[in-house]
């Protein structure tokens, strides 16, 4: 059976066109209401954005689902998991600095925000899954905690995955630096000695020293590496990869059954939104945002994940790329096979991986 996949484009002329008016209504169509209990908690999944980015949702729009959910009888909380990489998320007082930063500020977005993780991400439950690679899973406490979630996600590219969306929300955003050491652990990075030029950047960057400079040559240890990725994104030689085709299958299924248990024990419980906008090539997990690669798309919702990202994939997949950018031809290259996302590889991978999963239909009207 086909799932319902609601689509709000930007197109506006008068106050109830605005976007803060469509995500409401967005909300009320999905039916959102009926997946939240009176006195829940409930969990409104988001990214903050590392501090330098700015690609993140607008503060502003999450205030619409807060009260949207506290309208329905319910109590809403805001909340991340910190990071497996060095960066302005990694214990909960940084990112709740950088959030706030960020202007989500309670007197902007009307709810608390929690680290579901705690201070130094050692706030973890252990979810049984009983899937192919994991029996169980690590999340972040007070996600697991929860009644109910709605989680709001940036759609853009990303490094690994080819893209991020609701999934991929779920599967890293949930889980706490122990549980995204665990999905990241089938892609270890190798240097490419023709190609290092001994700059260091992967050993200064490196949250673990697991990098390190031997003579004019960069190492990393494996047995010390959390495969962060951070030093792909810093190597200014392109040195620094990892081996897309053994690899990411791998890493995709380990993503997806993480997904699985941030959801474990919410079944008819949880609402997807994502936002097509400010199409990056890179996640928000960086410290920066490149110009947008197609143009923003609109605003779309459904109780599927992945009939959501299957929908948002198409979508932006029909445009043509902004010209003198990353890419100038469509998407369809930035998400399938730029050398930046994976030799012929990333989403395509990423949609057969999650339609396989069993989180959801896949298929939509």
């Amino acid at each position: 059976m086909a799932s319902k996949v609601y689509f709000a484009d930007l197109r506006a002329k008068n106050p109830h066109e605005s976007k803060i008016s469509k995500i409401q209504k967005l909300f009320d169509e999905a039916g959102f209401v009926e997946l939240l209990g009176a006195e829940d908690l409930t969990a409104i999944k988001i990214h903050f954005g590392e501090y330098g980015n700015d690609g993140y949702i607008n503060p502003v729009f999450v205030r619409q689902v807060v009260d949207k959910v506290r309208t329905a009888g319910a109590k809403p909380f805001i909340t991340d998991t910190n990071t497996l990489y060095s960066g302005s998320r990694h214990n909960a007082v940084d990112h709740l600095t950088t959030a706030i930063e960020h202007g989500f500020d309670y007197s902007v977005v009307r709810a608390p925000l929690i680290i579901s993780d705690g201070l130094r991400s050692q706030n973890i439950s252990e979810v049984e899954i009983n899937q192919n690679h994991f029996k169980s899973v690590k999340i972040g406490s007070d996600i697991v905690a929860a009644d109910s979630m709605i989680v709001m996600s940036h759609f853009k590219g990303h490094i690994v995955a080819g893209f991020g969306g609701s999934i991929k929300n779920l599967a890293m955003g949930c889980a706490p630096a122990a549980g995204k050491k665990d999905q990241h652990f089938p892609t270890s990075p190798q240097v490419n000695e023709e190609l290092c030029i001994g700059c260091g950047k992967c050993v200064e960057i490196c949250p673990t020293g697991a990098a390190a400079l031997e003579g004019e040559l960069s190492r990393i240890e494996v047995e010390a590496c959390v495969s962060c990725g951070q030093c792909m994104e810093v190597c200014p030689a392109g040195a620094i990869d990892i081996d897309w085709e053994h690899d990411i299958p791998i890493f995709l299924e380990y993503m997806t059954e993480y997904a699985r248990g941030a959801v474990k024990g919410k079944e008819g419980r949880v609402g997807y939104i994502n936002f097509l906008l400010k199409i990056t090539p890179d996640c928000d997990c960086v410290p920066w945002s490149d110009a947008p690669i197609v143009p923003d798309i609109g605003i779309l919702a459904s109780k599927d994940p992945v009939a959501l990202d299957q929908a948002s994939y198409d979508l932006v997949n029909r445009q043509k790329g902004l010209w003198a950018l990353l890419f100038s031809a469509t998407m369809r290259q930035e998400l399938t096979s730029s050398k930046g996302h994976g030799p012929e590889l990333t989403a395509p991978t990423s949609l057969s991986t999650l339609r396989k999963s069993g989180l959801g239909a896949g298929n939509m009207s």
